[in-house]
């Protein structure tokens, strides 16, 4: 990796976590220098505005969930057991993705449906491909006789996806885990009541 490579991915990693704290559209560019140390000239020298830089800290926030969620799923036996460490890593992990402002998807969807219509794209790409990993799941149970074979696979994907995201909105709003426990126990209900053989 070359110098400005290095220094590229300094700047995202450094301003990820404001810009999902923040917003993506009240985040300056006084919050990037001071996290990042560096000068509005060496900021803009790695990007070419604000929203760039802004899709790139979106993307590394997303990535950084993303990839923790895929490697659970990795580790995981079964369908069942990959689904059930999709929901452990939530109940394990809240704190610290509450500490570093809540789900980039909930975050960054409210502000690109809204005004930064730059960002829209991307988080609907991460929707699609955290629904995708969901189906892909649920499609494996199907092949290997653990779950229904009469069911939608990419409808449970959604209605999955959906219940996590409003538990996190709520949790994150409300200040209390109550309700993304009770959105992930409804989800293990789903999969045992409704899904499973």
């Amino acid at each position: 990796m070359s110098k400005a490579e290095k220094t590229r991915q300094f700047i995202i990693a450094q301003s990820a976590p404001v810009f999902n704290i923040k917003g993506y559209e009240n985040t300056s560019l006084s919050d990037i220098q001071e996290v990042t140390g560096l000068t509005k000239g060496s900021v803009y020298g790695n990007f070419a505005d604000k929203n760039e830089l802004a899709i790139a800290a979106y993307q590394y926030n997303y990535d950084e969930v993303a990839d923790r969620l895929v490697q659970c799923v990795k580790e995981a036996g079964t369908a069942a057991d990959k689904l059930k460490s999709i929901l452990d890593f939530y109940r394990k992990n809240w704190k610290n993705i509450a500490r570093l402002g809540g789900c980039p998807i909930v975050n960054a969807a409210v502000e690109a449906d809204d005004h930064a219509v730059f960002l829209k794209g991307h988080v609907q790409k991460s929707i699609l491909d955290f629904a995708g990993l969901l189906q892909r799941i649920i499609e494996k149970g199907q092949r290997t006789k653990e779950f229904k074979q009469d069911i939608s696979a990419q409808d449970y994907a959604y209605i999955m996806l959906t219940t996590l995201e409003g538990g996190i909105l709520l949790a994150k709003i409300m200040h209390s885990n109550q309700r993304l426990w009770m959105a992930l126990d409804r989800i293990q209900l789903i999969v045992d009541q409704e899904i499973k053989l």
